[in-house]
């Protein structure tokens, strides 16, 4: 069987992530109802620009399975390759070429036959327009003119009306873009589509029912108690995701009072996942340290509730695009790039990993904190 991006994933999980894919679901939640990675799944998809790759069928002339254990067995009995031909209504010489290109009549098996015919066509097909290099030219002048396909298909259409080989559909354009072996356009012209994206999601995706960029019940930063704004008292916390390379990410959390650092090692970014790793974390820290917790409106936080349940933490959220409400926090994630640059693979990383590196910080000396370290700062707290 041939695979598609990374070992491990089955034809059956193949035709699944990709059925989760046209239902809207984003890269976590299929990683994690098929029990893989994130950058598993983006693997998968980016490999076909996030086009529903088509199910590959046998032609119609082809020799089947069944005929080739015919031929198998007549071979062990002794055929002559013009009678195996008969029995099965091919001509001798398809049977030779079977034969000759399966290591000959006394090794020919017919299961390892036919994975090899399986396998030798799927070969790379240049789609029909790659060699009408005027088309090509064109459609790739406009869209570095920031032309939509769309727009391009329509005017080509209007302009060259009756010219077949100047026709083209602008979904013909989105699959020349997304999957780089039609050997067409150049993958730098996404750069020029409207939205940006780098695979492609078609009409029928949804997101219905899912929570992104909706918090429900969130408590605005803007009702949070004014004795938090002056870091005079500890035990308000900041917190957001740090990403890394492959979809990867960590949840940070910083206090405000003395800029000590926790770090959380995530599974996945879905609120589930991150939900879970920051109980299990906050549930470590000494009790009462952590009154407060202000985060973006990510939809990681989507159940925030229960994380204020399980930790007795009050949840406040910023007012949206507004990163420098939790300047303490931002701040703290640019110290980090100094251990966990951009580009870094964060699933790498343990959480012991995590710790060591948040126990470097938190011995740095702080100029804010008068060259005292958050370690310190936070001991002081404590006594």
């Amino acid at each position: 069987m041939s695979r598609t991006g990374r070992p491990g994933l089955s034809a059956q999980e193949k035709t699944e992530l990709w059925n989760r894919w046209k239902d809207g679901q984003s890269l976590t939640e299929i990683g994690r109802a098929l029990g893989k990675h994130a950058g598993s799944i983006h693997t998968v998809l980016s490999a076909n620009g996030g086009i529903v790759p088509r199910v590959r069928v046998r032609r119609s002339n082809a020799l089947t399975i069944a005929e080739r254990e015919e031929i198998s067995r007549d071979l062990a009995q002794g055929f002559s390759l013009r009678a195996i031909g008969n029995r099965l209504g091919r001509a001798a010489s398809t049977i030779s070429r079977e034969i000759a290109r399966n290591c000959g009549g006394e090794k020919y098996r017919a299961t390892v036959a036919d994975s090899k015919a399986w396998e030798r066509a799927k070969r790379p097909k240049l789609c029909r327009w790659a060699s009408n290099k005027r088309l090509a030219k064109f459609v790739a002048s406009r869209l570095k003119d920031n032309w939509s396909p769309q727009q391009i298909s329509g005017w080509l259409a209007r302009e060259h009306k009756g010219d077949a080989d100047m026709q083209i559909s602008h979904e013909t354009i989105y699959r020349s873009l997304f999957i780089q072996a039609r050997g067409v356009l150049k993958r730098e012209l996404i750069a020029h589509l409207r939205s940006r994206r780098m695979m492609r999601r078609g009409k029928t995706a949804t997101t219905n029912g899912q929570p992104r960029g909706r918090i429900p019940d969130a408590v605005s930063i803007r009702d949070r108690p004014a004795c938090i704004e002056d870091r005079a008292v500890p035990g308000h916390w900041e917190g957001d995701l740090l990403s890394g390379a492959r979809n990867s990410h960590i949840a940070t959390l910083v206090e405000r009072h003395s800029r000590y650092v926790v770090l959380v090692k995530l599974a996945g970014k879905d609120t589930n996942s991150v939900i879970k790793a920051l109980v299990r974390e906050v549930k470590k820290l000494p009790s009462g340290l952590m009154e407060t917790l202000t985060w973006d409106r990510g939809g990681e936080m989507a159940q925030h509730k229960r994380f204020s349940v399980q930790t007795d933490v009050a949840m406040y959220f910023c007012d949206p695009q507004s990163p420098w409400q939790r300047g303490t926090n931002e701040n703290t994630n640019r110290l980090l790039r100094q251990y966990l640059p951009d580009g870094t693979d964060l699933t790498a990383f343990t959480q012991s990993d995590l710790n060591a590196i948040a126990l470097k910080l938190n011995s740095r000396p702080r100029k804010t904190l008068a060259y005292m370290t958050p370690g310190d700062k936070l001991a002081h707290v404590l006594q």
